[in-house]
């Protein structure tokens, strides 16, 4: 097993190995967890890993509930949320119980989010189940619910007790939320590091590469916890992304809106000489290899125009992500009509 501490405030440890959903007891109790838990987890999860989980909490004294959502973004919503907090006080939830939230990125959002705000705080942990969640939303404390208006907009910095990534939940992932996971740590690569986006042609150790995600994104919330400077690098592929998901009615995956949105981005920085050519073949042969989109058939007016919104804007101007080489990315505050000139300039 690999342990990596994230020193935030609070610290807190992630946990990352094979078969580890066996042991969630010990490792939430050598936290100093004890008092209630409600497992919080998707319709799909539940049928896979709620019993495992479960039993074993229930074995080592736990009083334990359970609190199922369909699944999809569209449950990462204000009426979702207000269900389980009235949930949370109908049973008497009180600081010293806890939250779990077992599953992908939406399921530990959405709980992270409930977390932080009942009784003005009680502690939760993470327990992923995609590769998505394990390499990237699980790790940083971003909590958050979805508006009408777009993705994430209702949300807050909440840091988990514990993050415990048990790997072998990949092995039921289908084909589609594989590659959905691995669009995240291709954007760690193309971001901090050449030689690790490199391997990822070749490499088929699930385990390290998500230990090296999860590192790059450890030192990042540790320079930047609050998402003020260095972290907006994270948003690499995610402002035209996150366009992409909710023009899509979110029919099309987080994952592969990033693809999308790495591919766009990256393509038009090469077009304009602000990025080495190498970025955006290594770029395609990955997304080829793992099975990824490049392209929408959302008119790319359409996704600009929702870009607007995004929480990366800030009055007039939005800070975007922009490739120079491989394993470098620099921010770069645009003012809105530039960024837009930047887009559609050669669409026609």
């Amino acid at each position: 097993m690999i342990k990596i501490n994230v020193n935030t405030m609070p610290k807190y440890d992630v946990l990352i190995g094979k078969n580890l959903l066996e042991n969630t007891a010990n490792f939430i109790k050598e936290v100093g967890l004890t008092g209630k838990v409600l497992v919080i987890t998707d319709k799909t999860v539940d049928k896979l890993y709620s019993k495992v989980v479960i039993d074993n909490l229930q074995a080592n004294g736990f009083d334990v509930f359970k609190y199922v959502i369909k699944g999809g973004e569209k449950s990462k919503s204000g009426k979702d949320y207000l269900k389980i907090l009235e949930f949370l006080a109908k049973n008497q939830f009180t600081r010293s119980d806890f939250l779990i939230a077992l599953g992908g990125g939406v399921v530990g959002d959405l709980t992270g989010f409930v977390a932080s705000t009942y009784l003005r705080g009680i502690p939760f942990v993470q327990i992923p189940t995609t590769i998505l969640a394990f390499a990237d939303s699980s790790v940083g404390g971003k909590t958050a619910i979805n508006l009408k208006a777009g993705k994430n907009l209702a949300g807050a910095f909440y840091q988990p007790k514990l993050v415990i990534c048990d790997v072998s939940t990949a092995k039921t992932l289908p084909k589609e939320e594989y590659a959905n996971g691995m669009a995240e740590v291709i954007k760690y690569g193309m971001l901090f590091d050449k030689d690790f986006i490199k391997s990822l042609l070749n490499e088929n150790d699930l385990e390290s590469a998500i230990a090296k995600s999860v590192e790059w994104k450890k030192k990042v919330v540790e320079s930047d916890e609050k998402d003020n400077a260095e972290r907006q690098l994270l948003n690499f592929g995610h402002t035209l992304g996150h366009a992409i998901e909710k023009e899509s009615g979110f029919k099309i995956s987080h994952g592969s809106a990033v693809a999308i949105g790495m591919r766009i981005i990256t393509q038009k920085a090469v077009n304009k000489g602000l990025c080495d050519m190498n970025c955006l073949g290594l770029l395609d042969a990955l997304l080829t290899k793992y099975n990824l989109p490049t392209k929408t058939d959302i008119k790319i007016e359409k996704l600009v125009n929702t870009t607007l919104i995004d929480k990366k804007r800030k009055g007039d101007y939005i800070t975007i992500v922009m490739p120079k080489e491989l394993g470098v990315c620099k921010l770069e505050k645009m003012p809105i009509e530039e960024w837009k000139d930047f887009i559609l300039k050669d669409e026609n």
